[in-house]
């Protein structure tokens, strides 16, 4: 048995049983000892940017850590985008970086780099193995960090390390320490605030926008007159017979409009909502001047049961029943002529199968989605959550592994897709249960929006070649087909519904370019 093998080791007997892989020369013993190990499900990305996204939708789902295997410094730094994606979601991963062999890196050979510093910003824990004996407390050490801030552990492995013998020992689960508990202080302002009768806002994220954790929630709202909302939480649960929660708005003016009114804040999972970006003559923090800020717990608290003591504290007469989102999704008409945004949104929205998984990543292109949401069948909803475009396609890979037996339905702009379009051929070796929507608008729409949030309505022909993407146009049925999905083209709502009518109605990956 070598380091490689035992790292195997810990990592199925703390559950840890799928790994998203992108491996190089200094992680051959590692593949090797995954060999060994037919409980570990490999997952191939053809860049390490696919790999890190589809960590980052697969815990979303299983609510567990996947493993991701990457190659020594620059395989780490390819992925990092998407790793900023899962750090802003507090996703819990486990990234094992292999790294030369110790006694090698005195040579400064071509791929040599300071792996510490590359991960640090993305990685909640950082930890090296110095020999292939501190192998099992270093992994068992990033697994109980992933679960217990949660977020992104980064385990480097040198190759020696991995090699190196190691004698045969019993092994047992990592102890991970209890949730913390919440400030019975803090609580005690929140109740205050609750019944005070000022307009409250309660913000809502992590696993407090899951389906029972909302029910509390709604109970509560429905009875002190509270507003709820939520900022890109990383899963939510959404759809008719479920508490809706209303989303704060990406644009400034339409976010800060949407807030002006409130005299206190509660955060349980959620934070303080601020503008993505700052905007000349515009502010960056999005509630009124003299808000009441209360941060009552974080995504690492039990968040239902944060919310029920919330509840038991208020007492039933500051409770009530929910209010809760009804299925007239089908009753919308079919949307006919013009390929829109808004008819795309409606399309999706009558059509949706009960238990699916948005996957979303439609940047400008959301049309009606936010407001249909809450009539749609039953289903989870994954957002772009750190703002680095490049996740949709990757994320839907980790999606349908750790949700196996349901639908994947991936909301995609085309100028972000192109960025991990490698996540289409892993949907297609793994022969993945996900339907792609490619908002095919042939420009960087976004960009276009945030020139005018600055202050420039006309483009020149500069502007215009960095920010529309249509000289060459992408033909998204030809790269689908490529990398070995199925695909069709709409340029009309009736073409569009048939498209995905025969999507929804099939097994295995299929891509839709919708022309908008």
């Amino acid at each position: 048995m070598n380091g490689a093998d035992r790292l195997c080791d810990v990592l199925l007997e703390n559950g840890i049983d799928v790994c998203f892989a992108n491996p190089g020369t200094s992680e051959m013993h590692f593949v090797a000892a995954l060999d060994r190990k037919p409980r570990m499900r490999c997952v191939l990305g053809l860049f390490e940017g696919v790999v890190t996204a589809a960590a980052d939708g697969y815990a979303r789902m299983a609510d567990k850590p996947a493993a991701t295997l990457l190659h020594l410094g620059p395989g780490l730094a390819n992925g990092l985008a998407n790793l900023h994606n899962a750090r802003r979601a507090r996703t819990p991963i486990v990234n094992v970086v292999g790294d030369h062999a110790t006694y090698h890196l005195k040579y400064d050979a071509p791929l040599t780099s300071d792996i510490e510093s590359l991960a640090r910003p993305m990685s909640q824990w950082v930890g090296r193995a110095s020999n292939s004996s501190d192998i099992r407390a270093k992994a068992e050490e990033a697994y109980v960090a992933a679960l217990s801030h949660p977020g992104i552990s980064t385990l480097i492995l040198p190759a020696d390390a991995a090699w190196g013998e190691v004698a045969p020992e019993k092994l047992t689960p990592a102890e991970v320490p209890d949730r913390p508990a919440i400030d019975p202080d803090t609580l005690e302002k929140a109740v205050v605030a609750l019944r005070s009768g000022r307009k409250t806002a309660v913000f809502l994220g992590g696993r407090a926008v899951r389906a029972d954790a909302l029910e509390v929630a709604g109970r509560i709202a429905a009875g002190t007159d509270a507003t709820l909302f939520s900022e890109r939480p990383a899963r939510s649960e959404r759809g008719a017979g479920r508490v809706a929660v209303r989303p704060v708005p990406y644009n400034i003016d339409l976010a800060v409009e949407a807030l002006k009114e409130f005299e206190v804040a509660i955060c349980i999972g959620g934070r303080t909502p601020v503008g993505f970006f700052a905007y000349p003559d515009k502010p960056g923090f999005l509630l009124p001047e003299g808000c009441e800020v209360i941060e009552l717990a974080g995504v690492e608290h039990d968040l239902h049961g944060v919310l029920d003591a919330l509840a038991s504290e208020l007492g039933p007469d500051h409770l009530a029943a929910p209010t809760r989102g009804q299925y007239t999704a089908p009753e919308l008409p079919a949307p006919t002529g013009e390929l829109t945004p808004d008819a795309i949104s409606v399309a999706v929205a009558r059509l949706l199968p009960e238990g699916a998984i948005i996957c979303d990543e439609s940047i400008t292109s959301s049309g009606r989605f936010p407001e249909l949401a809450p009539t749609m069948a039953p289903h989870d909803h994954l957002p772009i959550t750190g703002g680095a475009i490049g996740i949709g396609i990757p994320l839907s890979v980790g999606a349908a592994v750790g949700a196996p037996g349901r639908k994947i339905v991936t909301l995609q702009a085309d100028g972000s897709g192109m960025y991990t379009l490698q996540g289409l051929w892993t949907q297609a070796r793994e022969n993945l249960d996900v339907l792609t929507i490619v908002f095919s608008n042939r420009g960087y729409s976004i960009l276009k929006g945030e020139m005018r949030n600055v202050g420039v309505n006309t483009f020149g022909q500069n502007a215009r070649r960095m920010l529309d993407i249509d000289d060459p146009t992408l033909d998204w049925c030809s790269l689908a087909r490529g990398m070995g999905v199925e695909a069709g083209r709409a340029e009309t709502a009736e073409a569009f519904t048939r498209l995905l009518e025969a999507g929804l109605s099939r097994q295995g990956p299929f891509l839709i370019e919708a022309v908008i």
